[in-house]
């Protein structure tokens, strides 16, 4: 299923790409960048007085989110314990 095309156009197959390395992709993160650095200079004060709460909120938000699926490696521990 991985060969077929994803759309045809009179015979031309058009391959597809992922949104980062497209050039709409390139573009977007061009203009965040222009954009963030005035954000950035501008309001640096405002913002590393939140930093030390942000860095609090980040840590419940982590454990919220993070994807449980990373405990697996707990399974071997009993019968590592039986011999």
């Amino acid at each position: 299923m991985k060969d077929e095309p994803d759309s045809k156009f009179h015979g031309v197959v058009i391959p597809r790409t992922a949104f980062w390395t497209s050039r709409t992709g390139i573009a977007l993160c061009a203009l965040i960048a222009v954009a963030a650095v005035p954000l950035i200079l501008e309001h640096r004060a405002h913002a590393l007085q939140w930093l030390p709460y942000a860095l609090l909120l980040a840590c419940p938000l982590m454990h919220l989110f993070h994807g449980h699926g990373g405990h697996g490696g707990h399974r071997g521990h009993d019968d590592a314990n039986q011999d």
